[in-house]
């Protein structure tokens, strides 16, 4: 079983091919804060929710200097129907050999339906712009995280 990532921790540096087949570094978002999610498959409908809410959110997130990178062991094909699909803007990318996903301890055994399964672990990664794990959050829920996410980092729009 894969370890999971504490505060503090260096974040395993990754590259994957997103949507349109092109590597997505890790290393390339150094100097903002980055907000990596990890999810078990494209077009179904807990994960599809939660993309459109990482895209509904886009701009607040954007505008607080953070970038959103959705992991999920797809191929770039499946990724971008499902960013079509759901006209996402959050940048997809895949990860079919799961390296990156155990790296970070999104995957291994989790309980489904009352068993248990090895798989992908809903989580959320939350980095700094050194690229240090500010937050690690696993066996999140597709719906709601979003809103409860800007809520715990204090995102709410001024105002509103």
């Amino acid at each position: 079983m894969s370890e999971r990532l504490q505060p503090g921790d260096t974040a395993p540096d990754f590259t994957l091919p997103d949507a349109d087949g092109k590597q997505v570094s890790l290393a390339d978002h150094r100097g903002r804060k980055v907000i990596v999610y990890f999810y078990p498959a494209a077009l179904t409908p807990g994960c599809t929710k939660q993309a459109c809410d990482f895209t509904d959110n886009l701009d607040l997130l954007a505008g607080q200097g953070y970038d959103v990178i959705g992991v999920s062991p797809d191929k770039p094909e499946k990724l971008a129907k499902f960013r079509e699909k759901e006209d996402l803007r959050v940048t997809l990318v895949g990860d079919p050999s799961k390296e990156t996903m155990e790296a970070y301890g999104a995957f291994g055994e989790k309980k489904l339906y009352g068993k248990t399964v090895t798989g992908v672990i809903r989580s959320t990664v939350i980095l700094d712009e050194e690229g240090k794990v500010e937050r690690a959050l696993y066996n999140v829920k597709a719906t709601g995280h979003v809103a409860k996410l800007i809520r715990d980092l204090g995102l709410e729009e001024q105002g509103a």
